[in-house]
């Protein structure tokens, strides 16, 4: 089953993080990409209409999944291990400190 999320810059959606059979997908959002201001959520993932993809999960996106004692909470929360990368993204991410948040992504929400 592959999930889904919505990648938030401030209050832009930006893009999405999807889980594939293969890895991870990244593409940002023709939408956002058409603002005038736009700008990348992180210095690796610059903005333009490419898909990026990975085996692992993207540095920037692991980076903001909690660490330590708040990691622990969260595995005990939701039942997710902590190999769970993509359920700890959605489940975790979405008031992260900085511009970037993630939501799940939900079918009848637009892109």
């Amino acid at each position: 089953m592959n999930r889904k999320g919505q990648v938030f810059f401030k209050d832009y959606l930006a893009g999405s993080i999807e889980e594939t059979e293969t890895g991870y997908r990244f593409t940002y959002t023709k939408e956002y990409l058409a603002m005038e201001d736009c700008q990348p959520i992180s210095k690796t993932l610059p903005v333009n209409n490419k898909v990026y993809t990975s085996n692992t999960m993207f540095p920037f996106f692991d980076g903001l999944i909690p660490e330590g004692w708040l990691l622990d909470v969260a595995v005990d929360n939701w039942k997710l291990k902590t190999n769970d990368r993509m359920g700890l993204l959605l489940a975790c991410c979405k008031d992260c400190i900085g511009a970037v948040s993630i939501l799940p992504f939900k079918a009848n929400n637009h892109e």
